[in-house]
Formats: C-alpha cells, sequence, structure tokens
C-alpha cells in the first residue's frame, strides 16, 4: 500500500476512462457529460462492452476496479428520459436485455471486478456493482444502495431480481425489491450486500487490494450467510415447500398493501421465483418479459410523471421571475412547540439551521424540546447517528418563553392556534421584537393569509408555510402567497423548504389554499354516504381499494372531528351550498366526539379490551357502533366500492379542477404534487389531473353530470371541465387551458 503507483489514462468513449496502474489493476471511471450524478443512458452497453473488449486485450491486467469519476455518487440509475421514450414492449424489453447482456459481460470477465462505490448507488447503479465480483463501499452517509424501481412502476431491468437474490438472504432481497428502500453502507454490508466498509479517503486503494485478492483465486461468489441464517436461506429457496411459504406469503402481504393496484411488485415475485425454480437464464428472460410490460403500463406512466414533477419542482423557486434570489436563512424562530412546532423545529435543525423555539409557558416548551429529542433519540436507536452527532443536532435548537434569541432571525414561523386574532398579536410581537424585514411565516391550515397580513406594517413579507402532520414523516410544504407578498420573500421560503427536506408547492392564497380545500369535499361526501346509511367501514374499504393510504372516516379522527367541523363552517361560509355538509353530524360534536386525540370517534381507541376479539385477531380498527346510535342512522344499507369510490373521487378532482381554473394553482404539475405528497392521492394514478387527462375531461363531466341530476348542484363540473371538455383539451397535453382563466364569481359580503 505504501508503495507509490505509477499509471496511464486512456478514455474510452464519452463516459468511460480507464486507468491502468503498474500492479495490474485497471481502475474504470465513469462520468457521464453534463450530469452532476452518473445515469445509464443507451449507450451504456457499447461503451462497457469496448472497455472491457479493450481490457481482455491487455495480459498485463490481473484485476479491474470500476468506479466514479464524479465527486460524489457512483450511478444514480437509469436515465428515466430513455425509459420514458419507450413506445412499445418489445423496444423496453430490448433496453433489459441489452442492459443483462453489459452486466454479463462483468460477471463474467477473465479477471475479478471489484466495484468502489462512494455515494448513490441505485437501481441500474446497484445493478452494476452486483455483476461485480465484490464490493467496497465508503462509510459516508450520502453512500446508499437500493433499487427503487418499483417506485417508479418498474422492475430492475439489468439482471437485478436475479442477483440479488442469489448474494443476500432472500427475504432482505425481497424486501429491498418490493419497497424500494435503500441502505447505508452498514446496513448494507451486514445484509451481505457489500465486502468491506471503509473511509472514502481509502475507498480506491482498499477496492484494488481487493481486487489483487481475488485474482487467479477461484473464489466461489454466493451468499456470506451462516449458521441458522444459512440454514433458513436454503429452505426458503433451493425447496419447493420453502419456495411456496416465501412467495405465497410474500403475495400475501404485498396484497394487503397495494389492493392490486401496483403491478410491478407482483411482477418482482413472479421473476424472482421463476429464476430461483428455472435458473438464471430463465429468470433473466421473464425479467426483460416484464420489464417490457411495465415499461410502457399506465402506472409506470403515471409514477414516471412524479419523478419528473419532483425534479423540476427542485429546481423551481416558486416565482416567475428567474432573476430572483433568495436570502440567505441563518436562524429560524418558530412560535409554537406543540407537535407541529416541534416538527417544523426539527427538520429545520436537519438542515443544519439553529432555531429558537417559544411557547408560552415551561409545560408547552418541554413538550416541544422533548418531541425533538425523541426524534433524534429514534435515530441513534437506529444506528442512523451517533450519540455525539444526536447532540449537535439537539444543540440546534434552543428554547425559550420570551423574545430573547428573535432578533436575528430572518424567519419566524408561527404553529400557534387556529384563531385569525391570536395570530395578529404573534405578528405584531414579531415585528416589534424582530430585525427589519423579517420573514413572518403562518402554519395555518385554513385562515386565508390575506387576513393574516391585514395586521401587518410589512405585508411583502408575509406568507404562508402550510406543514402536514406528523411534520417529520410527511413530504409535502406548501407555501402559501398573498397579491402582496414579495417574489424575494417567496423563493426565501422556498429555499428553506428544501432545506428541510419537503417536496414544495407554491399556491396562491384563498379559503382553504389548495390542499385543504380539496379535501374539504371529499370528506364531506364520504359523509353524505355515511348518511345514507353505508357502513363506515365500507366506506373507507372503497377508498384505500381506489388507492388512498388512509380511508376518509378513519381520516376524519385523525384530523379530528372538531377540527373537521371548523373548516368546514369556513369552507361553507365561502365557497356555499355545494359545500355543505350532510345533516347530523354536529350530533358527534355534542357527543364529545373529537377522534383520536380523546379515543371517542367514529373507531374504538385504547387497549385490547374496547377493540374486542375483532380487533385484536384483524390488527384492523374497529368502529364504535355507538356512532349510528348518535347519528340515528342504521348501517344497512350495501354499495358497490366502485359507486362510492367515483363519487368521493369526482368531489376530490371536482375541487381540484376548480382550484386551477380560479388560479389557485400555477399548474397541473402542482396540484397532483400537492394530492399525493399531501393527501396520499393514489400515486399510480399520477394525481387529480393526471386521472382527469387519462379517463378524459369528457367523461368525467359527463359522470359529475349523471352524479349532479341524482343529487343536487354539489356535483356540478368545475368551468373549466366544461371547457375542456367542449375543446378537446387536457391538463398535461399539448392543448391547454391555463390556470385561472375561470375566477370564482365575488361572494357577497353577509
Amino acid at each position: 500500500m505504501s508503495q507509490k503507483n505509477t499509471s496511464t489514462i486512456e478514455k474510452l468513449g464519452d463516459a468511460l476512462t480507464v486507468e491502468k496502474r503498474s500492479d495490474g489493476v485497471a481502475v474504470v471511471r465513469m462520468d457521464v457529460p453534463g450530469e452532476a450524478v452518473n445515469i445509464l443512458r443507451a449507450s451504456f452497453a457499447d461503451d462497457f462492452g469496448r472497455a472491457f473488449t479493450a481490457l481482455s486485450r491487455d495480459p498485463s491486467i490481473k484485476a479491474v476496479v470500476f468506479t466514479s469519476g464524479k465527486k460524489s455518487g457512483f450511478i444514480a440509475g437509469a436515465d428515466i428520459e430513455m425509459l420514458k421514450a419507450a413506445k412499445s414492449e418489445e423496444e423496453a424489453r430490448k433496453l433489459s436485455t441489452t442492459g443483462q447482456e453489459a452486466m454479463d459481460r462483468i460477471a463474467n470477465f477473465s479477471v475479478p471486478v471489484v466495484a468502489a462505490i462512494h455515494g448513490a448507488a441505485l437501481g441500474g447503479g446497484l445493478e452494476v456493482a452486483l455483476a461485480c465480483h465484490a464490493r467496497v463501499a465508503s462509510d459516508d452517509r450520502k453512500t446508499k444502495l437500493g433499487v427503487p424501481e418499483c417506485m417508479l412502476g418498474l422492475l430492475p431491468g439489468a439482471g437485478g431480481t436475479q442477483r440479488l437474490p442469489r448474494l443476500i438472504a432472500i427475504e432482505t432481497a425481497l424486501d429491498l425489491l418490493l419497497t424500494g428502500k435503500q441502505l447505508d453502507a452498514k446496513r448494507a454490508k451486514k445484509a451481505g450486500l457489500l465486502d468491506e466498509v471503509v473511509p472514502e479517503a481509502i475507498l480506491l486503494e482498499v477496492a484494488c487490494k481487493k481486487a489483487l485478492e481475488l485474482a487467479g483465486k477461484h473464489e466461489q461468489r454466493g451468499k456470506k450467510l451462516s449458521g441458522f441464517d444459512a440454514l433458513k436461506d436454503r429452505a426458503l429457496t433451493e425447496t419447493g415447500l420453502g419456495r411456496k411459504v416465501v412467495f405465497e406469503k410474500g403475495r400475501k402481504s404485498l396484497m394487503e398493501k397495494t389492493r392490486g393496484n401496483y403491478p410491478a411488485q407482483e411482477r418482482i415475485l413472479d421473476v424472482v421465483r421463476i429464476g430461483l425454480e428455472k435458473g438464471m437464464e430463465a429468470g433473466l428472460s421473464a425479467e426483460a418479459r416484464a420489464f417490457g410490460e411495465l415499461v410502457v403500463s399506465p402506472q409506470a406512466a403515471s409514477l414516471m410523471s412524479i419523478f419528473f414533477a419532483q425534479n423540476a419542482l427542485k429546481k423551481d423557486r416558486g416565482v416567475g421571475d428567474p432573476n430572483v434570489e433568495p436570502r440567505t436563512v441563518h436562524k429560524v424562530g418558530m412560535l409554537g412547540a406543540g407537535l407541529m412546532g416541534g416538527g417544523i423545529a426539527y427538520v429545520t435543525s436537519q438542515g443544519g439551521i439553529p432555531v429558537r423555539l417559544k411557547d408560552r409557558d415551561d409545560d408547552g416548551l418541554a413538550r416541544g424540546l422533548g418531541h425533538m429529542r425523541s426524534l433524534v433519540s429514534a435515530k441513534v436507536l437506529r444506528k442512523r447517528i451517533t450519540a455525539r452527532d444526536a447532540e449537535q443536532e439537539l444543540a440546534l435548537v434552543t428554547g425559550t418563553l420570551g423574545y430573547d434569541g428573535f432578533r436575528d432571525c430572518d424567519v419566524v414561523i408561527e404553529a400557534v392556534f387556529e384563531d385569525l386574532a391570536l395570530k395578529h398579536r404573534v405578528l405584531a410581537d414579531v415585528e416589534a421584537n424582530c430585525k427589519p424585514g423579517v420573514i413572518f411565516a403562518s402554519n395555518t391550515s385554513s385562515l386565508p393569509i390575506t387576513k393574516i397580513a391585514a395586521g401587518a406594517k410589512k405585508p411583502e413579507n408575509v406568507i404562508g408555510m402550510h406543514y402536514f402532520s406528523p411534520v417529520e414523516k410527511m413530504p409535502l410544504l406548501e407555501i402559501i402567497v398573498t397579491k402582496k407578498t414579495a417574489d424575494e420573500v417567496t423563493a426565501t421560503c422556498v429555499e428553506l423548504g428544501k432545506k428541510q427536506g419537503k417536496t414544495v408547492i407554491v399556491v396562491n392564497d384563498g379559503v382553504g389554499f389548495y390542499t385543504s380545500r380539496i379535501l374539504a369535499p371529499y370528506m364531506n361526501e364520504a359523509a353524505f354516504i355515511l348518511s345514507e346509511g353505508v357502513p363506515i367501514e365500507a366506506i373507507d374499504e372503497a377508498m384505500l381499494a381506489f388507492g388512498f393510504p388512509i380511508g376518509p372516516m378513519a381520516l376524519l379522527d385523525e384530523v379530528g372531528i372538531d377540527v373537521a367541523e371548523k373548516v368546514g363552517h369556513i369552507m361553507l361560509a365561502e365557497f356555499g351550498d355545494r359545500l355543505t355538509a350532510p345533516a347530523g353530524f354536529e350530533k358527534l360534536i355534542a357527543d364529545g366526539r373529537k377522534g383520536r386525540k380523546n379515543e371517542r370517534g367514529l373507531y374504538l381507541y385504547g387497549d385490547e379490551k374496547k377493540q374486542g376479539k375483532q380487533g385484536k385477531k384483524s390488527k384492523k380498527k374497529v368502529v364504535d357502533a355507538s356512532v349510528y346510535d348518535v347519528l340515528g342512522l342504521t348501517p344497512n344499507k350495501t354499495m358497490s366500492k366502485d359507486e362510492i369510490a367515483q363519487r368521493c373521487g369526482l368531489m376530490f378532482v371536482n375541487e381540484a379542477a376548480h382550484c386551477y381554473g380560479e388560479g389557485i394553482l400555477r399548474s397541473a404539475r402542482d396540484g397532483d404534487v400537492g394530492a399525493i405528497f399531501g393527501l396520499g392521492f393514489p400515486p399510480f394514478r399520477g394525481g387529480p389531473f393526471r386521472w382527469i387527462d387519462s379517463v378524459g375531461p369528457r367523461e368525467i363531466v359527463r359522470r359529475l353530470e349523471h352524479y349532479r341530476d341524482r343529487m343536487g348542484n354539489r356535483f356540478t363540473p368545475a368551468p373549466v371541465l366544461t371547457a375542456m371538455a367542449k375543446e378537446g383539451a387536457t391538463f398535461h397535453g399539448e392543448r391547454r387551458i391555463p390556470p385561472g382563466m375561470h375566477p370564482r364569481p365575488k361572494q357577497t359580503e353577509a
């Protein structure tokens, strides 16, 4: 290791260079030009073919190390644009077989090939590493390994479904393939994905040493399992009974989660099983066929559209003028230390930004800081960070009962009670106690920002930052701007949101903004269906089957029945009769039912005695049957899942269309992202606007009019939908109607 290596460097193609060292190791570096990270393009197989052909002809080469020429990142995966461009199953299948042949070239190479991984090795990147004879990775936090193709409605198409189960335990392999989760280097080594984990500074030298050790040894590649783990894995993969148990159990669990809406995961199970039962060649053939089918599926099209939308939003500053620069945020003030305030403080600190957290009393402040500590401690327990790292993170958040420590804050976020007078008071306090020009951001979920800003000395510095609970888990941040909000303020808050790890959309001000507004009629329609006598669990089950992660009735308990009622009154006052709730729900409030927070709602909460045998056995929520007596209902009406889903789903997307037509949204893209990441609209449907496009605006209008004629004006199609139906336009196609072309008539003051 101490001996200096001399070398020669040769360029092979646009993306690959080969450094031939004097010790006999050829270091192949990948550096895709014009890209921040390496991606696998269509030219990848040819480049690899030329490189490995040249290496095979050089008798001085004893071993090969494959690594990245980028400062950070191994290979981030395949070029999604390339996949999107595939027009047929056959074209997509050919991409898979070409990739498989390139991986086979590595796997069957005449001398050992070792992957030296620093940064992300994802999707096709991990497949390259799997084809190598060994893998060494850096211990850097940025080093992540995984196969996230299922999140795009696809499966690994370059041998990943076959090599991964042959390298690590079958249960671990299926978990990675079916969930898309990523492992850091330490966990990847424990799973058997990596041979060694070392500091980045010595990564290349250790990889070269490993490659030379393997040279001439002809070690048999296989799983690094021992003892009971090895016996268990052999029983599960090498016997018919074992495979039956693994795959039948896996399919049952999968269907409970996906309800059959995500075909990629089902195909992953199929091709892995074929490979284990019939051999590598049959498995690769099945993988290529399935890859071809999935690439051109509507689910993949929808999921890839979300991927592109997220990437576009990463570059979006939320303003029309590209010359607007965000201010640098050195410190954030946080008013209110409840679960929301504590969560916002936590995600802000994760971006490396100091936070001053204020509450009105010691108990409230202690709860907020305690919530912070519990979140950081959980990362220590999962060995994501060290105890020292934890203390450094916690030190970024300090508490106070006054405004001391707020003078140097660049942004102050409030998460106090939903009371306009209270928000006016804290806004006045911030302007009085903070530096001139401080940005005041409200975390309100329903009050218009314009009304909050009405009490400001500088309304141009007032903005909405609507987070979703729990803040540390929910990916969306909805930023709300008024007509007076300065572009610089918007850009600053968008940048802050990105540093907090959020996917950020910017919407224009209005009651309910976008997300709360489209949720209201959806929940209302579920309540109407309940009032007709359809059981609570039947309504929730229908929307789970449609693709939502939680049913509307269960969501009502989570949000809080009292909160929903308060927001409902605000919505009714603004939007009129079409947001009228069914009669009788005020009885739930009178009965003291607030939902999960006081363990009195539509479902039972608390100990197993309350849940009864049914809840204990199924682990599912159990409806509190007494709620029907409170509402004066008999839950004996049968309604098909499709009927329930159509009524609730149409109300959701129709209100989204209202928001688009009125100019609340800047684009359909933002509306799709907001609905999916904020409210759980089914990702495989692409969002409300892509769903409208896929069904067709004319058909959506026809369905709405059908229900309007049966049930009243709440189903009246949004004007923009009617216009699109007449003109043959769509939200994402070439023929579009711009947002804001159908403003809502102004309400007369009561």
